[in-house]
């Protein structure tokens, strides 16, 4: 039993010795040469390694430093870096016949760098390149000598059919990377962080499964799950994928490539599956956009956005097509379809936005992310939206215009005959605590620089007709010339009217004779914001106003020719007629 235990012993020494000795009697560095041909072969790029030992405990060779070159078109800086990586080896081929066989790769700590050209090329686009495509790039050889007839060039010393190197790694690992991407030319970059990639049974002829993960800029992470392959020989980026698709809380403003002063930005969570194959990519899924900001000057929106999104995407060409999809606001959803293109930098976008019969209860709370507060107190609490708008541009100066209709709305909290005193004082109206909107329609446009609204018509119950329009620039600020258009019926039923009209009648020299079913016209201006307005009575205005409204058509019975004697009555006598109208408004008349 003794003599058992010794010989046990005797082995387990020995066996210790060759694991400690094997690696000096193995010359490991004789390797390299191998390896980095081999990689070079496979990758299509230059591939350089540090000097190599070995571990016989984890059956591993470990590089001090790595290197793969990048594509000359882009840059002469490395594509990839590492500071160490292992190669995981069948120990006893190694040992016993000094035959390399691998069977995984860890790279730890790389640092990448993607670049897109201005056509939409990525540097990493010619990885894995065949043979038979760098030959198609060399340059011609050299002409022969006058005189001389050219000599047959020398035959191909690359594999038949420029087939790729028929290998399988079993195990292929980068950790705790990070990812560069940035466009020639630019000065933009955003970096992600913590990248981890993990494949198995990697082979450049067949399909293999691949996790990849990293954190983003500004917080938040993605995953991309599924499988790939086989590597496409003229171009990686054609490479068949099949995955889902994760992203977790991507703030757009960190992102690299939005300008700040566009006031873009948000929260972005997505949830999807990407099939490419053939030059196409798929992608389906669906998307929240929380925290929305679209306008500089706006605020983000308290009610996230949904879009239920399917788009078709030409890898080649970098321009895809948002196929009909549903965008989703509280229960308000709209239908959004049409083509978008992705070169260097950003996206450009051509997109339709049809919503009929939308809730605008809901849609009020996405109201600060275009810049427009509603009234201090005020809520839309009934009504529905009709919208047809394009969207055009890039993402960062997008461009959103059409028309928009408001029906049946209900503004409580808000008292338009208070603010608009200018009116109320002439008509004695009074609006009430709520403002009851038949309907409210304008051609509007929105841009990074604000807002503008064109032919903008609105009738309220309780008062009558306002049509104008105006702008809110990117500091929310409003600057819109309107007019209040009130019947003659609002204005004889009003306990204040009797007033209002002899003061009309002095104003127009006694010749101010309505005509049946006529109405008043009273131009104003609203400054101020939009959570708080301000109505500024325009007195210049109202004369001219009130003489185009009652006396410009004429009617039956002679109106036009006291019309006539009213405004002969005005331009003798301007400033009196003026005085008198300002003290509509509590305007001081002038010494």
């Amino acid at each position: 039993m003794g003599r058992t235990l010794k010989i046990i012993g005797i082995v387990i020494v020995v066996l210790i010795l060759i694991v400690v000795i094997a690696p000096f009697l193995i010359p490991v560095n004789s390797f390299r040469p191998q390896i980095e041909q081999q990689a070079s072969a496979a990758l299509g790029r230059k591939v350089e390694i540090g000097n190599l030992s070995l571990s016989l405990f984890s059956g591993s060779l470990g590089a001090d430093n790595l290197s793969i070159a990048d594509d000359p078109k882009f840059s002469s800086a490395p594509f990839l870096t590492a500071k160490s990586f292992n190669v995981g080896v069948e120990v006893m081929p190694l040992i016993t016949s000094k035959t390399l066989n691998v069977t995984s790769v860890v790279i730890d700590g790389p640092q990448v760098s993607l670049i897109r050209n201005a056509a939409g090329d990525w540097n990493y686009s010619t990885l894995g390149a065949s043979p038979t495509k760098a030959q198609s790039q060399a340059a011609p050889a050299p002409a022969a000598p006058a005189g001389q007839a050219a000599k047959p060039s020398a035959p191909a010393s690359a594999p038949p059919a420029g087939a790729p190197p028929a290998f399988t790694i079993q195990k292929l690992e980068l950790k705790n990377g990070q990812i560069t991407v940035s466009s020639v030319g630019s000065a933009k970059k955003s970096s992600y962080s913590n990248l981890n990639v993990t494949a198995s049974n990697v082979s450049l002829v067949s399909k293999f499964p691949v996790t990849v993960t990293a954190d983003l800029p500004g917080g938040g992470n993605f995953k991309v799950d599924g499988t790939a392959g086989p590597v496409n020989e003229t171009n990686s980026v054609l490479t068949p994928l099949s995955a889902k698709l994760n992203v977790n809380s991507l703030n757009l403003a960190s992102t690299g490539f939005v300008d700040p002063s566009a006031g873009l930005g948000g929260i972005l969570d997505l949830d999807g599956t990407i099939d490419s194959a053939g030059g196409s990519a798929s992608t389906k899924g669906t998307a929240k956009l929380s925290k929305a900001l679209l306008v500089a000057g706006g605020t983000p929106a308290s009610e996230p956005v949904t879009v239920n999104f399917n788009t078709k995407y030409d890898l080649l060409k970098n321009s895809g097509v948002l196929n009909p999809s549903i965008l989703k606001i509280g229960t308000a959803a709209l239908n959004l379809s049409g083509t978008y293109e992705i070169p260097a930098e950003g996206a450009v976008l051509h997109i339709k936005v049809d919503g009929q019969s939308l809730p605008v209860k809901d849609l009020q709370a996405f109201l600060p992310a275009l810049g427009v507060n509603l009234p201090k107190g005020a809520s839309l609490q009934q009504g529905t939206l009709n919208t047809n708008l394009n969207l055009n541009g890039p993402t960062d100066k997008l461009v959103t215009s059409g028309n928009v209709g408001l029906f049946g709305a209900k503004l409580a909290g808000f008292d338009l005959g208070s603010k608009m005193s200018s009116i109320s004082s002439l008509t004695g109206i009074k609006t009430g605590q709520d403002m009851n909107i038949e309907k409210m329609t304008s051609n509007v446009r929105v841009a990074p620089e604000g807002i503008q609204a064109d032919n903008f018509n609105a009738v309220v119950s309780q008062l009558g007709t306002l049509v104008g329009g105006g702008t809110i620039n990117s500091k929310n600020q409003m600057d819109f010339k309107m007019a209040a258009t009130v019947s003659d019926s609002l204005l004889t039923a009003s306990p204040v009217a009797s007033g209002a009209g002899a003061l009309l009648g002095q104003v127009m020299g006694g010749g101010a004779t309505k005509c049946k079913g006529g109405t008043t016209t009273i131009p104003f201006q609203i400054q101020g914001t939009t959570s708080d307005p301000k109505f500024i009575p325009d007195v210049g205005g109202l004369a001219a106003g009130l003489l185009k409204s009652q006396f410009g058509g004429g009617c039956a019975g002679g109106p036009a020719a006291g019309g006539q004697n009213s405004l002969n009555n005005i331009k003798q006598n301007p400033a009196g007629a003026l005085q008198q109208l300002g003290g509509l408004f509590g305007k001081k008349k002038p010494n």
